[in-house]
């Protein structure tokens, strides 16, 4: 290719082409294994959904959210409501409406229902909080997720309050959540190299030469906003379906570190590193609790005390932000590996 000609389609979607690779590869790998090893395949491509869905927003726009686990969260209800057996909502959950509370949905529909649900919330709620920036748009999704937590806590006619839903068919696997995680890749790399991902990256970046420039600041992040919750929505739908029992305590703190542990851990700045965050998470805390519930060394049962997992995944955490700021991907995509290696170096300062 000559310098300065259009880079092929091919090239162009590379670093897509190559997490998309990878990730099969691992579903494909997993699914030859034993069920608790395919239990966590499937949990792993879940988070992947929600964490892809969080780098939308977070990785684009640069503002930092504590509230998409809040989405993740209306979108399992959703699906919850539309999939579980008319006779039990009709006796726990008298406040819905007549056609969810009459009616049995397939899981699809289901699917599509809490992350268009999520999406219309994310739609409401952004078109307020995206004219704010930094620490304040912060606050404001952390407040959105507290919000959330507690009217689930306490809607008993309509989420059953602290008690759970129970009956959701557990019809996801590792296939059909990798099917799921494809779809979200997909999604997240074409905005990011569509026009509105490089207008929010500018205002990320600059936000006076955003502005100047005629970017429509609050627009882009709003159409980012609404985008992220439509994933993070599908991925809470996917994990209703995972679990088959749902409880607003789920969604949470707990799961809202764990998911921006990923995205810090990989990098915030480019989808490869939400991808790696994801894969090198998921095997840190998987060690970590089998060595919790125990290893066996010779006629010596080794476990680390409990609580270890959260503190192994702080520690990866400060050292990844000592020693690699941007996170494992440093920001960067999955280069294009036929380029050729004298062009691949690096020019030495003079």
């Amino acid at each position: 290719m000559k310098s300065g000609t259009r880079p092929s389609l091919v090239r162009r979607f590379w670093p897509l082409v190559a997490l998309c690779l990878v990730v099969t590869a691992i579903v494909a790998l997993g699914s030859l294994g034993n069920d608790e090893l395919q239990v966590t395949i499937t949990e792993m491509m879940i988070r992947l959904v929600v964490v892809v869905g969080i780098y939308l927003f977070i990785g684009n726009s640069g503002i930092l959210s504590f509230g998409h686990i809040g989405f993740m969260c209306i979108g399992a209800y959703a699906a919850a409501w539309a999939t579980v057996d008319p006779t039990w909502k009709q006796m726990m959950l008298t406040g819905l409406p007549d056609f969810l509370q009459n009616n049995q949905y397939g899981f699809l529909p289901a699917v599509a229902g809490g992350g268009l649900l999520a999406a219309f919330v994310a739609l409401l709620l952004g078109s307020a909080i995206m004219r704010l920036s930094g620490i304040a748009g912060s606050i404001a999704t952390f407040a959105f997720l507290a919000i959330v937590q507690s009217v689930y806590s306490n809607w008993e006619s309509v989420t059953a309050a602290t008690s759970s839903i129970i009956g959701v068919p557990t019809v996801v696997g590792p296939w059909v959540a990798w099917l799921f995680a494809i779809g979200a890749l997909v999604l997240a790399y074409v905005f990011q190299i569509s026009r509105f991902g490089l207008m929010l990256r500018a205002s990320r970046d600059d936000e006076v030469a955003a502005k100047s420039s005629a970017v429509g600041i609050v627009k882009v992040r709003l159409i980012a906003f609404v985008v992220s919750a439509f994933i993070v929505g599908v991925a809470g739908a996917l994990y209703a379906h995972f679990l088959g029992i749902l409880t607003a305590d789920t969604f949470y703190l707990s799961l809202t570190f764990v998911t921006l542990a990923m995205l810090v851990v990989g990098g915030v700045g480019s989808l490869t590193g939400a991808v790696t965050g994801v894969i090198v998470v998921t095997v840190v805390v998987e060690v970590l609790r089998h060595m919790e519930a125990g290893v066996a060394v010779g006629a010596t049962n080794l476990h680390l005390p409990q609580g270890s997992q959260e503190i192994g995944l702080g520690i990866i955490m400060a050292l990844v932000m000592i020693f690699r700021p941007s996170g494992l991907a440093r920001g960067r995509e999955v280069p294009w590996p036929f380029t050729p290696a004298a062009r691949r170096a690096k020019v030495p300062a003079v």
